[in-house]
C-alpha cells in the first residue's frame, strides 16, 4: 500500500484505465465464437433477470448501513432503476411468449459476485465495486447483447437495452465516478477501492468463463 494518496482525479483515471483492460477482455470473451444454436434472446433475458434482482438486492442491502446520505440516495436511485429493469425484462419475455410466472431467478442462489459484494463494509469499496465497476461491466455486456438481438432481427429487445437500460447503467457508473472523487481521498481508501474493483472484475471473468464452458452461454446481458 502506498503511503500517500494520489490526487482523486489521477486515482480515478488510473482505476478507469485498469478497469478498461479487464473490460476489453470480458467483451472479447463474451463475443468470441459463434453463438450456440440453443442460445436465444428469451434464454438470455431470463439470465438477465438474475442480474437485475442481484443488483437490486445488493444496493438495498448496502443502504441499510451506509452512513453517507449522498451515497444512500445514489443507492436508492439504483434500487429503483434495477427493479424497473427487472419488470421491463419480464414484460419483454411475456411479449415473446415466455410464462414468467414459472421463472425463479434465484432458484440456485446468489452468484459468487453477489456474495463478494455483500462482504464489503466500507463506503469506498462499495462505490468502487458496485457503481463504478459492476455498472461498467453491465454497459459492456449490454452493448454486446443489444448487437446480438439486432443480428437476430429482435429490434424491440435491442431498443429496450439501448434506449432505457443502458442510459440508467451509465448514470450509475457516472454517479460512482463522482462519489469516488468525494470519498477516495486517502491512500487507504484508494487501496480499498482498487482492490474491490479488481476483485469484482476477476469474479465477473471467472463467472463468464464458467457459464461459457458449462452452458455454452455468451453475449449475456449485464444488470
Amino acid at each position: 500500500m502506498s503511503n500517500a494518496a494520489t490526487s482523486t482525479q489521477d486515482f480515478i483515471s488510473d482505476l478507469d484505465a485498469s478497469n478498461k483492460i479487464a473490460l476489453e477482455r470480458l467483451g472479447k470473451a463474451s463475443a468470441a465464437g459463434d453463438p450456440a444454436e440453443h442460445l436465444t434472446v428469451a434464454k438470455l433475458l431470463q439470465l438477465a433477470l438474475k442480474n437485475e434482482i442481484e443488483a437490486t438486492d445488493i444496493a438495498a442491502h448496502w443502504m441499510n448501513d451506509t452512513p453517507e446520505l449522498d451515497v444512500r440516495l445514489a443507492l436508492a436511485r439504483q434500487v429503483g432503476d434495477e427493479a424497473k429493469h427487472y419488470r421491463l425484462i419480464e414484460d419483454r419475455l411475456r411479449a415473446i411468449g415466455v410464462n414468467v410466472a414459472d421463472i425463479n431467478p434465484l432458484a440456485n442462489g446468489y452468484s459468487p459476485l453477489f456474495d463478494f459484494l455483500k462482504t464489503l463494509n466500507t463506503t469506498v469499496e462499495r462505490i468502487a465495486a458496485g457503481q463504478f465497476t459492476r455498472e461498467s461491466i453491465a454497459v459492456t455486456r449490454n452493448q454486446l447483447f443489444a448487437d446480438f438481438c439486432e443480428s437476430l432481427g429482435d429490434n424491440e429487445t435491442a431498443a429496450l437495452y439501448r434506449d432505457i437500460i443502458q442510459p440508467d447503467e451509465e448514470h450509475h457508473h457516472n454517479l460512482g465516478r463522482k462519489l469516488l472523487g468525494r470519498y477516495a481521498t486517502t491512500a487507504e481508501n484508494q487501496e480499498l477501492a482498487r482492490t474491490a474493483a479488481a476483485r469484482t472484475l476477476q469474479l465477473a471473468e471467472e463467472i463468464q468463463e464458467m457459464v461459457r464452458l458449462k452452458a455454452g452461454i455468451s453475449r449475456a446481458p449485464g444488470c
